[in-house]
């Protein structure tokens, strides 16, 4: 049976280039993707069948498990989900969203069922009990988001350790001394949910790097969560001047407190946010932001799941570089901003 690594070999290229020239995903020579062609008419090779087939009956489907919970801010969560789909349906194949918080023993009806050829899993915890499960599997699996013991799983995200960093030098930078984390729900950090707690990593480790005095609350998604959250860091850290938003879904709130209290942004309060690009324009202000890449780790998940299928890929950790837009809500420290 012919595989794509035979017309890899036969095309003098790699696999991944093939996968690219089947798939349209990535700009290829029109020599590079001539010889790959003349590989695949001559070796008579299917994408998609032969080599992408699982021991069991193959079912061009792709499970996505990602439990919607209240704490959980769904537009964004559907972000990632609308990615995955795009990018499945150019490997010819379908997405199966699972939003059952059924743990372990949804993963393993997922593999006796035969449903799906391979399985996304979202929401991943640093003691994420779903690991040995989907390592006993032995079915391609990818999962985005880090935890603690991987194994040999394949994982990825963007590297929120570096992007809590980000955010706290983009203030530091600035001037600001006194300086404070909107986080999560308190949930999400009573699970040990991992985007949440790298993040917190990077903001704290950066923040006693650079001598600030910082301060890290959860919060509630709700409008009485933020005001609540936010008459706690004012109460304990008075004279603070910047906030850095990792709660994408009380942005809103925030700034509409903010205005309430007569504490202008940036002149009072800088803000910096991490969220979708997409949310960056719609509140009045442009918002300083770490931007939350959720096409590209949609994109990504599919990609590196269908290339376990075609049977070369090796187990890696992806994370993506956190990028920092700066805008109309970030100044220097007790005076406007100018440009």
């Amino acid at each position: 049976m012919v595989t794509i690594s035979d017309v890899a070999r036969h095309a003098g290229v790699s696999p991944s280039t093939v996968s690219y020239v089947l798939s349209g995903k990535r700009s290829i020579s029109a020599e590079t993707r001539r010889r790959v062609e003349r590989s695949v008419r001559k070796l008579g090779y299917h994408p998609h069948a032969g080599a992408r087939a699982l021991a069991s009956s193959r079912t061009n489907v792709l499970a996505l498990v990602v439990p919607l919970r209240v704490d959980l801010n769904v537009p964004v969560v559907m972000q990632f989900v609308g990615a995955a789909v795009t990018s499945a349906r150019a490997y010819d194949h379908d997405l199966l969203l699972l939003t059952k918080d059924e743990g372990p023993d949804g993963l393993r009806r997922i593999a006796a069922s035969a449903i799906a050829d391979a399985i996304i899993v979202m929401d991943v915890e640093f003691a994420e009990p779903r690991v040995p499960v989907l390592q006993s599997l032995r079915r391609p699996a990818v999962l985005i988001g880090v935890p603690a013991q991987p194994g040999d799983l394949t994982c990825v995200d963007l590297d929120f350790t570096a992007a809590g960093s980000t955010c706290v030098a983009h203030l530091a930078d600035l001037g600001h001394r006194k300086i404070a984390l909107v986080g999560p729900s308190p949930a999400v950090y009573e699970r040990g949910t991992s985007y949440a707690g790298r993040f917190r990593l990077g903001f704290d480790a950066t923040a006693a790097e650079r001598g600030l005095r910082a301060l890290a609350r959860p919060c509630l998604p709700t409008y009485d969560g933020l005001r609540g959250c936010l008459d706690e860091i004012l109460r304990r850290q008075p004279g603070t001047t910047g906030i850095v938003v990792h709660n994408e879904a009380v942005v809103p709130a925030l700034l509409a407190e903010l205005r309430a209290r007569r504490l202008r942004v940036p002149r009072d309060m800088s803000v910096v946010a991490v969220c979708p690009d997409d949310m960056v324009d719609n509140h009045g202000i442009a918002l300083t932001s770490v931007a939350i890449p959720t096409a590209e780790v949609g994109q990504l998940a599919v990609e590196l799941a269908m290339r376990q299928l075609d049977g070369v890929a090796q187990p890696e950790i992806r994370l993506l570089s956190p990028r920092l837009t700066t805008r109309d809500s970030t100044a220097i420290a007790g005076r406007r901003r100018t440009s």
